[in-house]
């Protein structure tokens, strides 16, 4: 009876009579080894029922899913700080301190909170901590301890995966072509895909023996076998194909991580030989030498096909002269992603530019981030021609002078300049035979 009388003294002593505003704020669990524990609805559920049980009163329940590994992460929580900084809470329900923060910066925060007496109390399912030493102290141990616990998880995880790869085993998802089964006598390992397997190997013999190019590939892929990964949504993508052909998987061998310089015996069966994949990688570095020579075309991210959807693909042609000298032109055309049979059409860069000079009357512009960055350009200008007239005058900057100086960017510009431009509009730009659109 003695202790428990001076231990109800001591709190009556470190919290003083004031009236408590809980907020409740329930997090999920995302740890793989916390499988049982409980939902978000759970623990809104289970503290309610000590809310209503020890008389609490609760302004506000926050829920959030996001992890509490890293600081400054969740953004409900960051709202709960602010509004108990704000004096709108007093007060915690959770379930237990591991909800509230599992690292330093968070936890931090909390007891900042604690000091400046904004954070009268702290309750969990099991226990309470007010503004006193020594359960703030506990606090900090318990929150410390998840922290560990995360840590210790991650070095236990890495060294999982790479005992695996060391037995020869794929880690994570296989890539396209393989699968791995639900079962615990075979688990981690890579069976090969009797469906998608020889249309993998035939992608190989295509590109090293017939010379087929990614572009030909993908269109061989999609709308002769309308192949698809194992999940059966999503075609393959032209960059997928690329990273397909240059992925030594396939016939054998891997590095974990990728870049990290450590590679790995498979366990898995080979759909290419080694000799096959070395034809392809010389094949493929060709293709990629010339596109690496290649320069950047101005207009090919900020355009779309008008008739299929497809993105805008860029080439140059060179004529040469009498004198000796070469004219260079660019066209502009559709990438015939989604139809191959497409009729968008090439346009020449010139007859685009004059195209879209004439589209910038019809353009808006107010209100865009590119629009102040245009003013202060043009307010320079003229304040270098006041400068060399001698004339000082009042510098001002009307619509006239913004769409000039739009249509010169786009015809004199730096391609960078052009695409800053043109991706601020409030609307879609659309080429369709040979002529450009606004959506």
């Amino acid at each position: 009876m003695e202790t428990n009388t001076f231990s109800q003294q001591t709190k009556s002593a470190v919290i003083p009579d004031i009236k408590m505003k809980y907020c409740l704020y329930a997090r999920k669990s995302t740890e793989s080894d916390e499988r049982q524990a409980l939902s978000i609805d759970s623990q809104v559920k289970e503290m309610l029922q000590i809310a209503e049980r020890e008389g609490l009163e609760i302004i506000d329940i926050r829920r959030e899913s996001k992890s509490a590994k890293d600081s400054n992460n969740r953004p409900i929580f960051k709202e709960l700080l602010r509004d108990i900084s704000e004096e709108r809470f007093n007060a915690i329900l959770t379930w237990a301190p591991d909800r509230l923060s599992r690292n330093a910066g968070d936890l931090g925060s909390v007891v900042d909170l604690m000091d400046a007496k904004k954070l009268v109390s702290i309750r969990t399912y099991g226990q309470t901590f007010s503004n006193s030493p020594n359960e703030k102290f506990l606090l900090m141990i318990l929150c410390s301890q998840a922290k560990l616990e995360n840590d210790n998880r991650g070095i236990n995880v890495k060294r999982g995966l790479r005992t695996r790869c060391e037995m020869g085993l794929w880690p994570t998802c296989p890539p396209t072509g393989y699968f791995k089964e639900k079962r615990m006598d075979r688990k981690c390992e890579c069976i090969v895909d009797s469906d998608r397997a020889p249309v993998i190997k035939q992608i190989f013999e295509k590109v090293a023996y017939e010379k087929w190019s990614g572009r030909k590939i993908y269109h061989w892929l999609r709308f002769d076998l309308n192949f698809r990964t194992e999940a059966g949504k999503k075609h393959f993508s032209l960059g997928n194909i690329y990273r397909m052909l240059e992925n030594p998987f396939y016939y054998g061998t891997f590095e974990y991580p990728r870049g990290s310089g450590n590679w790995y015996q498979g366990k898995h069966k080979p759909i290419i030989t080694k000799e096959l994949f070395d034809l392809v990688q010389g094949q493929v570095k060709n293709s990629q030498l010339v596109r690496k020579e290649n320069i950047e075309f101005a207009f090919t991210r900020i355009m779309k096909c008008g008739l299929c959807g497809s993105g805008i693909s860029a080439t140059e042609k060179f004529k040469k002269l009498k004198n000796g000298d070469f004219n260079r032109h660019v066209y502009y055309g559709c990438t015939k992603a989604k139809d191959k049979y497409c009729k968008c059409g090439f346009i020449n860069e010139t007859d685009l530019i004059k195209q879209l000079q004439k589209l910038v009357d019809k353009l808006d512009f107010k209100k865009t981030p590119v629009e102040n960055k245009i003013k202060l350009e043009i307010k320079r200008f003229k304040k270098f021609q006041s400068m060399i007239t001698g004339k000082c005058a009042e510098i001002k900057v009307n619509e006239v002078d913004i769409r000039n100086y739009i249509k010169f960017v786009l015809k004199e510009g730096e391609d960078q300049e052009k695409r800053d431009l043109l991706k601020y509009l409030k609307g879609e730009i659309l080429l369709k035979e040979k002529k450009v659109y606004l959506s």
